[in-house]
């Protein structure tokens, strides 16, 4: 089986080496290069990698992924698309061949789009960008989408064990994102995925009014039925009336989340960490019951750490202490510190919930 990866760069020298290496167990790796400055071309030229380089005018993520999956052979049975910031754990190849059967069209692995400053996971979901080489393109200008057009319908698989890390650059601009996006939703008006998008990225841009009107707008689409992608709309326009000072709206959007999704965690936790800036405690103690009484966590990338991490028992340990509830605080505190044994604050307020209620306050999270 001959596996090829393939990526699109620009000014990625810190990230190149490490990323070809991890990249070694495919037969053939391609880069297209897009107009680096720095040593990138060079660096990744030293490791074996064929590289491109071209510019692409005007820019558009999908043209330029286009154009890097057209650098592999035509014999090529399996395409895996990566960035230069990512690098794959050992023994990735091994496990995607067990698990490309007969007629496969796509596989999906496990991805941590992010790490905690201690080195442990952020948000993680399941990645599919691995697939057949005939059959599929590149689709948006940005936020691009790998689009089925082959006969037929795909055939996906899910790979164990096959791990994908992205390590980003804090550094790098997300500048072109937004006009792009505006470019996506005029050149497709009815995908109901840009429409999220933009309206998330104008929350990313402080337009409060924009994202409001444009997630507003998504949730009154037909197509918009993914339940996942409507209660994070929901959740979006709650921030941004909590942004705009509206706490009465920002509430009254996080229930009707709770009510889209309630198999999802995050918009418990979201109006949990509401009550806990009020202090109202009970309600503390009753969302963050909710949110841990949900045992599924979503394989998407709308799934957030901080709700499958500590903050949970974190925020209804406090919620405990300060009524009066101290065996269950302590219970809690307890729970939280299993998930994140090394915070400091969590091991600070373990001592005071030993020490009593009422003896001082506990460090807020």
């Amino acid at each position: 089986m001959k596996i090829c990866v393939y990526a699109i760069a620009k000014n990625e020298s810190k990230f190149a080496l490490r990323w070809a290496e991890s990249m070694a167990e495919a037969d053939e790796i391609y880069v297209l290069d897009t107009g680096s400055q720095d040593d990138t071309v060079s660096l990744l030229r030293s490791k074996g990698v064929h590289v491109l380089e071209a510019l692409i005018e005007p820019w558009r993520f999908d043209t330029a992924r286009n154009a890097s999956l057209e650098l592999i052979p035509q014999d090529a049975d399996i395409c895996v698309c990566t960035d230069l910031d990512e690098a794959f754990e050992p023994g990735w190849r091994v496990r995607l061949e067990d698990a490309w059967k007969e007629g496969t069209t796509r596989a999906s692995y496990r991805y941590t789009w992010n790490f905690e400053p201690d080195g442990s996971e952020d948000r993680v979901f399941w990645l599919n960008k691995a697939h057949c080489r005939h059959g599929y393109q590149w689709t948006h200008p940005v936020h691009e989408v790998l689009t089925w057009m082959g006969e037929g319908k795909e055939k996906q698989v899910t790979v164990p064990g096959m791990q994908l890390n992205h390590h980003a650059d804090p550094e790098k601009s997300r500048a072109q994102y937004l006009p792009l996006l505006e470019l996506s939703v005029q050149e497709a008006p009815d995908d109901d995925r840009n429409v999220h998008y933009l309206g998330r990225e104008y929350y990313f841009h402080g337009r409060w009014d924009d994202c409001i009107h444009t997630l507003t707008r998504h949730l009154s689409m037909p197509s918009a039925t993914w339940k996942d992608e409507r209660c994070a709309s929901m959740r979006y326009i709650a921030k941004a009336y909590r942004r705009k000072g509206d706490a009465a709206a920002a509430e009254q959007w996080l229930w009707r989340a709770m009510a889209e999704a309630p198999y999802l965690r995050e918009p418990f936790m979201d109006l949990a960490l509401e009550k806990y800036q009020q202090q109202n405690w009970e309600a503390v103690i009753y969302l963050t019951g909710l949110a841990l009484a949900i045992q599924e966590r979503s394989r998407n990338y709308i799934t957030e750490n901080t709700a499958w991490g500590s903050l949970p028992w974190d925020l209804r340990a406090l919620a405990f202490y300060y009524t009066g509830q101290m065996e269950k605080a302590d219970a809690a505190i307890r729970e939280a510190l299993k998930l994140s044994p090394q915070n400091k604050r969590l091991l600070e307020n373990q001592k005071l919930i030993e020490a009593g209620f009422g003896k001082r306050s506990l460090a807020a999270t």
